[in-house]
Formats: C-alpha cells, structure tokens, sequence
C-alpha cells in the first residue's frame, strides 16, 4: 500500500481500483466515524455526477453509521455548495465524492472539516496512519447511525445568490453555460435565467459516464464554436463538481484562470470591494498576474500549488479575492472554497457593466511567455524514479541559473495524476524555449 494516499485535492483514482474501492470506503468511514465524528456523531456525504458515487457513498455510510454515526446525504450537489452548507448542518465533517475534472472512470474522495474547510496535511497523515494499522473491528449493537436525506441544490444557491445580484442583473446578456454533465447541470441554467440572461445550456444532461466527456471546462471546443455561430456574448464552462471555471469571448478564444483572476481583482477595486487591499494566487501562475496585480496598487500573494493554500493565505493576509491558473476562483464574501458559478456571474456583470464586447476587454493583461510540460507515467513510482533522478535536478539546477530572477521554473509531482508538471516562464521568449529543449531531452533520456 502506498504511504501517501492523500494528495492536494484528497484522495484520487480510478473506481474500483484502490484505494478509490468498497473496502477502503467502508475502512475509511469506520475511521472517520471513530476518530474525527466524536463532538456531533454526524457527517455528510455529497457526490458528483459518477455512476461510481452510489456505490462509494454506500461503502463510506456503512462504516460511519457502524460506529454510531448520522450521516446527512446531500445528494448531487457541486463541491462548493457541500463546503458551504457543512458549517449549517452541525456535523463533525463533510466528504464530497469527486474527481472533479477527471474522466468518470475516476473518483476521488474530498474530505472536508465541519468549518467547511479541507482537511490540513496533519489530519490526512493521521488518517493514512490510522488505515494502514491492521483493522480492528469494534461495534456497539446500542450505537447503529441512520442516514438523512437532506434536498440540497438549487434554492440553496438562489440564497447565496440573492446577496450577489438582484433578479434581472444579467438581463440583455446572451450566455452559452457547458456544465460538464456533472454537479451543476440542473443548478448554473436556471440561476443564470433567474438573473435574466439569455443562455444556450450545454452538457446538462448526466448518465453516470459522460461528465467532463468532451465537455466543460477541460474540453471547451464545442463551448467556443457555440458561442461564435450563434453571435452570443460569451461562454462559461465549468468542471463537473463545479468548482473551476474556464471563460471564452465571442470570437471563441478561451480565456484562463490568471485571466479570470485579473479580472475580478480588478472589478473588486473598481467597487471597493477588494479586501485588505490583496489578491492571492499560486507560484503556477504566469507571472505577468503578479506584475498586473501589483500595477492596480494591490498587494499580490504567491502559494504553493493548490487550492487550500491559497485559502489558507487568503484567510492569513485577510483578502477576499484568490485562484489558480487552472480555473479555481474563491470569492470568500460568498463562499469559503472555489465556486464556477460565483466567478461566473461576477464575470458577466463586470462585462456587462463595461458594456463592450468581451474580447476587447480580454487579455487584462500581457502574459510572459511560458512552457508547460506535462509527463505522464505509468504510475506514481514511476514518477518518484524519474523526479529524483541525479541528471534532471542537475538539469533543474542549470536552467534555474539560466533563468536567474527575472524566470521561473517550477517542477512538481501532480497530486492527483502520475504526472510530472514543468513550468517555464521568462520575458524573453527564446530563452524559454531553450530550457524547454533542454528539460524535453533531459526526461526523454531518463524514461
């Protein structure tokens, strides 16, 4: 068994596959039940669109409710939603089943702490320790926990909502909305057509196995065509657990996080809305954000790869706006954690109230040029050979001192794939482009 089952987003795999099975499901909930549900002997359980999830919300209900404890079934609910309500509910701990992005054979398993927030490094550890001891079955025939049904999902949103924009702030606006077939299928169209917009709603229809199919925020082909060919104002895709967002205009170029990210900080301070005067995003980002973000006056805050530190910093620094260059975007006046279809709406009212076409208003700002590499591996050991082998931290070292100050590189594990990511960003193009060469030529030979 591996020693790090947790990653930066929980615990990631493919369905029926360990660690993402029954037995570890059932093994994890007896876990959970007994060592984390001790104050309210409650949890919930929310789950993406999978058809894995009713099988992996069975084995996980079965061994909380075997120690004792209630379980609060949130049904299909996007991931920010679950983190919202969890503090509303007096449970000890929410789980959101998901592999967010991730093809449906995949699944994934969020563990969140009943104030809403992930589970710290600490915690997990604990856990990963506690499940690789021998099990140790103890039941009590007086302490058996029942399940509830709790019918989370639209008028929550509507609530949450209502303290952002009023009924008809989007009227006029003509939105394409891809929803993934995941979470927010039923969710984002109607909320945009309770703010007056005009939508085309793409990928709102989940089986079980087409979420995040060519579809979303991954795959935005068929959002950028639909918005070009039906003359509409832009496209808005997110994730199938809701909580990363990818934008386009109306020519049909896509627009990333770092631009989102511009964008709202932007809007924020054009409203004095901007907290403590700083916005936060992650080293990945590109780096002409920090240099943007820093020209509006605004204080900008760089973390480590994730979005729990990103919240973490967030909430240290006391700034409402922070994300990822990957499309997760936390407005922390309306949620705790990334929420699309927060960042959604705030986008479509600060393109509405500028009240010129989007693509004049994207790029916010000039990125460096930039090279970014994913290796894919067979398996995470295989990532393990090829990330500590002596010839590629030589050559990490090289192009550190090529890049000097001015660049940057950054080479990490994936927390939820047997990849390896490189990032290579500098103002002068060529130069990156020979680290690029030389990274590429480094890895080929290792594996």
């Amino acid at each position: 068994m591996s020693a790090k089952l947790f990653g930066t987003d929980g615990v990631r795999g493919i369905a029926n596959s360990y660690p993402l099975t029954v037995d570890f499901c059932l093994s994890l909930g007896k876990i959970l039940g007994s060592e984390i549900c001790r104050n309210k002997h409650k949890a919930a359980i929310a789950r993406d669109t999978r058809i894995s999830g009713s099988m992996l919300f069975s084995a996980l209900c079965a061994g909380l409710t075997s120690q004792g404890i209630d379980v609060i079934d949130l049904g299909i609910i996007p991931t920010p939603l679950c983190t919202t309500l969890t503090p509303q509910l007096g449970v000890d701990m929410s789980i959101m089943i998901t592999a967010s992005h991730n093809p449906y054979k995949d699944n994934g398993l969020k563990l969140i702490a009943a104030d809403g927030s992930k589970f710290s490094d600490s915690q997990t550890k604990e856990i990963e320790e506690k499940i690789a001891l021998p099990q140790i079955n103890e039941y009590q025939t007086e302490k058996i926990g029942k399940v509830i049904v709790h019918p989370a999902g639209l008028s929550d949103y509507i609530e949450i909502v209502k303290k952002l924009a009023p009924n008809n702030a989007l009227s006029k606006m003509r939105i394409v909305l891809d929803s993934a077939n995941g979470a927010f299928s039923s969710i984002m169209p109607e909320i945009f057509k309770n703010l007056g917009a005009e939508i085309i709603s793409l990928s709102d229809s989940p089986n079980g196995t087409n979420i995040n199919e060519n579809c979303g925020s991954q795959h935005t082909e068929n959002l950028c065509k639909t918005v070009t060919e039906k003359h509409f104002d832009l496209g808005i895709a997110v994730d199938g657990d809701g909580d990363r967002i990818i934008i386009c205009d109306e020519k049909g170029t896509r627009t990333n996080g770092d631009q989102i990210i511009a964008f709202l900080t932007t809007y924020l301070k054009k409203h004095n809305l901007l907290k403590a005067n700083a916005a936060v995003a992650t080293i990945y980002s590109n780096l002409g954000l920090g240099k943007y973000i820093k020209s509006l006056g605004v204080d900008f805050y760089a973390t480590p790869v994730g979005e729990r530190y990103v919240i973490e910093k967030m909430q240290q620094v006391g700034a409402n706006i922070g994300g990822e260059e990957s499309g997760h975007m936390v407005l922390s006046d309306y949620c705790i954690t990334g929420d699309a279809l927060i960042a959604a709406i705030v986008v479509a009212l600060g393109v509405k109230e500028i009240g010129q076409p989007m693509s004049r208003i994207f790029p916010i700002f000039a990125p460096f040029p930039c090279a970014a590499l994913n290796f894919k591996f067979a398996n995470k050991e295989q990532v393990e050979k090829v990330y500590n082998d002596k010839s590629l931290q030589t050559s990490i070292a090289e192009i550190q001192n090529m890049l000097g100050s001015e660049g940057s590189l950054i080479v990490r594990k994936s927390g939820t794939e047997p990849v390896i990511r490189i990032k290579i960003e500098h103002e002068d193009e060529n130069l990156v482009n020979k680290c690029r060469d030389k990274i590429n030529n480094c890895i080929s030979l290792i594996s």
